[in-house]
């Protein structure tokens, strides 16, 4: 998979379940299979939503590249749980670290991949789509894994998984697996020597002043 496709996916992916959160909110308590299903349908039908939007405003978007910004940032405020997939990037960095440190990464890691990748979200072509594949729990009951293809035409499926958790009664993404590779997984690795070198608060502001930044993996397609 070229980089720009893997950066688009990702970007997208990042917020693509935000009915998700409406439907934890709003569905009574029920058994874990159900709970399950509702989630990954949560999941396919917020994918669609996005990129339905996404391809009608895409010249609005191209034009204007703020209000590209803006649609990402509302979106995965809503949606990503971005402090918990800090602390997960940040692993032993983190211990110990302050609730203020953590947001400070977070969102600098994450304002770092929407500059970087935000304008990928508008390559693509035609009209792809999500397709459910399964969902299973996650070991020590930390959420659900819900499998998922995207599927482009002329292109072959590919595949990406959300890790998600309930968090007061709203479904939110912590990871995103893309073809085998993991999100966090992959800004634990990159980040790993500054952070040893630099600390939080430097590597939170290199990251702000875009002398580093969040790059995706290339997994060789």
């Amino acid at each position: 998979m070229k980089t720009p496709l893997l950066s688009a996916i990702l970007a997208t992916a990042l917020f693509a379940a935000l009915p998700a959160t409406v439907l934890a909110q709003s569905t009574p308590a029920a058994s874990a299979g159900q709970s399950q299903g509702a989630a990954t349908k949560a999941v396919i039908d917020a994918s669609s939503n996005v990129l339905t939007t996404l391809q009608a405003r895409r010249a609005e978007f191209k034009q204007n590249p703020a209000a590209l910004r803006q649609f990402i940032d509302t979106e995965l405020n809503r949606l990503f749980d971005r402090d918990y997939a800090a602390r997960l990037v940040l692993g032993v960095h983190g211990r110990g670290a302050s609730d203020a440190d953590i947001k400070l990464f977070a969102d600098a890691m994450a304002d770092s991949l929407m500059q970087r990748y935000g304008s990928a979200l508008l390559s693509f072509d035609g009209k792809p789509t999500f397709r459910g594949k399964s969902e299973t729990p996650l070991p020590g009951n930390r959420g659900v894994r819900v499998s998922t293809e995207l599927l482009r035409q002329g292109d072959d499926p590919t595949s990406v998984d959300y890790l998600m958790r309930n968090v007061d009664g709203q479904w939110k993404i912590f990871d995103v697996i893309i073809e085998g590779i993991s999100y966090v997984q992959t800004f634990r690795n990159q980040f790993d020597t500054p952070l040893r070198q630099k600390g939080i608060a430097e590597v939170a502001k290199e990251l702000h002043d875009g002398t580093l930044s969040a790059q995706p993996a290339n997994n060789g397609k």
